[in-house]
């Protein structure tokens, strides 16, 4: 099977080719501490089993500058893709988005919150953002972001709004799942499974925090499909070596069956970043 990561990020050591410029104005700890360049994303890739990536252009580094990561993979297009980052509330956002596929990048991330920003700095159904939502639906562009549950009414307020186009929701938008078994407290994810449009990242920190994943991973895939389902490792932000990460991720997910791990591990990718699925054959 093709394994594919949609989470890793890369840093630049230049800072004078790649100046630091983080949303909000405040650098993460783990660009400045322990941040890889694209060669080292390789390097781990090849080490841990990695087929294909699609990297994402780290906002809390470069803001809304994604050069880096589209410089990066020139020439590297059979194994790699962009996640690029613009801003949404400026009226040309959708301009920027075209620069950024101009430059090979196939996807787009929002990043509304994270260790730098505590708190939304944005409503992802603010209607400023709307054109880049008509962008992304009519130029097939997986629209990832980080917003939490307790936004979920925006996400479904968009979700309706834009049904042409694929959203990713990282880190299963920090959801209660301490219940295990019925997992009544995740009941605001559940509700939302009923909108094809919508795509679930499994990422690192969900492994780490699972109470029961015998049970967790499999009431994930009974909800919204296995199809629906993609891992990405947050490689270097999450704590580990990339083949650990994996590692955790496969143990995570031993309960599926074969067939729903390959879709979780790599397949889901491939239809979320196409560029990624040249010479690949994904059934559906």
């Amino acid at each position: 099977m093709t394994i594919v990561d949609i989470h890793p990020h890369i840093v630049s050591p230049d800072t004078d080719r790649y100046p630091i410029t983080p949303i909000g104005g405040k650098r993460s700890d783990w660009s400045a501490d322990h941040g890889i360049t694209f060669d080292q994303l390789v390097a781990a890739m090849d080490a841990a089993g990695v087929d294909k990536a699609a990297i994402v252009h780290s906002s809390t580094t470069y803001g809304f500058t994604c050069d880096y990561v589209a410089d990066a993979i020139v020439g590297h297009e059979d194994r790699f893709t962009g996640v690029f980052s613009v801003n949404v509330l400026e009226p040309d956002g959708p301009k920027w988005m075209q620069h950024w596929v101009n430059k090979g990048l196939s996807g787009m991330r929002i990043f509304a919150r994270g260790s730098t920003i505590k708190d939304a700095w944005l409503a992802i159904d603010d209607p400023r953002i709307f054109p880049c939502y008509e962008y992304a639906s009519e130029h097939g562009i997986s629209m990832a972001s980080n917003v939490t549950v307790d936004k979920f009414d925006q996400l479904e307020n968009v979700l309706k709004r834009f049904p042409g186009m694929t959203f990713i929701l990282d880190h299963l938008g920090k959801t209660d799942f301490t219940d295990c078994g019925n997992y009544d407290a995740a009941r605001p994810l559940w509700d939302l499974a009923k909108y094809p449009n919508l795509y679930l990242k499994v990422a690192t920190r969900n492994f780490e925090q699972s109470l029961d994943p015998e049970t967790l991973f499999p009431k994930l895939v009974a909800e919204f499909g296995a199809n629906r389902l993609a891992w990405g490792s947050n490689y270097p932000a999450s704590e580990g070596t990339l083949p650990e990460l994996l590692a955790k991720a496969r143990n995570g997910l031993r309960a599926l069956s074969d067939d729903d791990r390959d879709w979780v591990l790599g397949k889901t990718a491939l239809t979320l970043y196409p560029a990624l699925a040249q010479g690949e054959a994904v059934a559906s």
